[in-house]
């Protein structure tokens, strides 16, 4: 099937080839129809297999037939959890809708929001926000929504887990009852299906992949290492593979920065992404690792929904997420639109119960490796150490 059969615009259709693709996707096949139904959408599916396409191009359709946007106003509202995530989505929107006369934007927070007033002052087609920074340009007159036509909610249990759901219940409350509501989303835990119930109307559901499962197109296993070593370990698996492109998960801001001077350290270029940095600290860190200038970006969580480089072939995790469904968004970095990937984690004693959490939710048992050429600091499986508690010392004999 290719995209032609979708009745998608020849302008449309243009940039989809211009942009290299030639075929849909398994989410693209059931969303594109669905959205272009006019009907609510609750679709679930796996980081990189092409969702946003899959919401972006019915909605351009639908908003090159429709009226003139007026200025401050918007037609379309796409939020996200994250500034790089919104900015990526923007950057889809305007590859797809290259050809076509439509305005679209992005706005978040951490710059300074006078030029996005500026820009909402012409009026915007499609308005990619995170949740904050919307508000605040709507508590300052400068976007309107009685011309809203489209919500859609990308990665919404993110934006529940980082602690959204009261701005988005002040950004619903805005906008005009009768408009189509979109929610995509790599998983969906309860409470975005409570969510739902008070915002979708009779959805079309869509699941392409079993829930929470991890993708099939990235291999996954584990490295048990004492946690004193995993520093020593990961420069060793990126020298001695010739890995040079690899994304690696720490859980704090601290223990990337430190993991960063470890790496450099050893005569590995290495640089850190986190909450932190500022937005053009980030912004300009992002890009020397896309065009191969630096060989290892560390980045925390915040990072895990708002990457998109093209083949990334390898993520590491050193640290495990305490969330399980954290995993999945990791790894989901990599093993992108058909593409092969790795997903590593290096696993310590204190980690067991994490790794346990993060197979039962993802139902399967990931492969134990052990690394040739790196000496270990234990010769036991990590669960018998866990087992294994020091004995009591013993009293000395009183001397009669």
């Amino acid at each position: 099937m290719s995209f032609s059969s979708f009745g998608l615009s020849e302008p449309i259709l243009r940039a989809i080839e211009e942009s290299g693709y030639t075929k849909p996707t398994p989410i693209q096949l059931k969303a594109i129809p669905a959205v272009l139904s006019g009907k609510d959408v609750m679709a679930a599916a796996q980081t990189g297999t092409g969702k946003t396409a899959g919401f972006t191009l019915p909605l351009l359709q639908h908003l090159a037939g429709g009226p003139k946007v007026k200025g401050n106003h918007i037609r379309a509202l796409v939020l996200m959890p994250t500034r790089e995530l919104a900015v990526q989505v923007e950057q889809s929107v305007a590859t797809y809708g290259k050809h076509l006369s439509l305005k679209s934007g992005v706005v978040y927070g951490g710059v300074k929001i006078n030029p996005q007033m500026m820009k909402l002052r012409g009026g915007v087609d499609l308005l990619v926000a995170t949740p904050g920074r919307l508000l605040d340009l709507s508590s300052r007159n400068a976007v309107k929504f009685s011309q809203l036509e489209t919500l859609v909610l990308d990665e919404a249990d993110r934006m529940l887990d980082m602690g959204f759901i009261d701005d988005i219940r002040k950004i619903l409350a805005l906008l005009p009852k009768k408009r189509q509501n979109l929610l995509f989303s790599a998983t969906f835990s309860d409470d975005i299906r409570k969510l739902t119930d008070g915002l979708l109307k009779s959805p079309l559901q869509i699941e392409v992949n079993p829930r929470n499962s991890a993708a099939k197109s990235v291999k996954q296993w584990v490295y048990e290492v004492d946690k004193s070593k995993k520093s020593a370990l990961l420069s060793h698996l990126v020298r001695n593979n010739s890995w040079e492109q690899v994304l690696v998960f720490t859980r704090t801001k601290k223990g990337a920065d430190q993991l960063v001077q470890h790496l450099k350290s050893d005569n590995l270029s290495a640089v850190a992404i986190h909450g932190d940095k500022s937005q053009g600290v980030r912004t300009r860190v992002l890009s020397a690792f896309k065009a191969n200038k630096v060989r290892i970006l560390v980045a925390t969580d915040i990072a895990a929904r708002g990457l998109d480089i093209n083949e990334l072939p390898h993520v590491i995790n050193f640290d495990l997420p305490k969330v399980p469904e954290d995993y999945i968004h990791r790894i989901g970095r990599t093993g992108r639109a058909g593409s092969q990937g790795e997903g590593i984690s290096l696993v310590s004693a204190d980690e067991v119960k994490l790794l346990s959490a993060i197979e039962t939710l993802i139902r399967q048992t990931l492969v134990r490796e052990v690394e040739t050429g790196f000496i270990p600091t234990h010769n036991v499986p990590l669960t018998r150490q866990m087992k294994v508690r020091p004995k009591k010392p013993k009293k000395p004999k009183q001397r009669r």
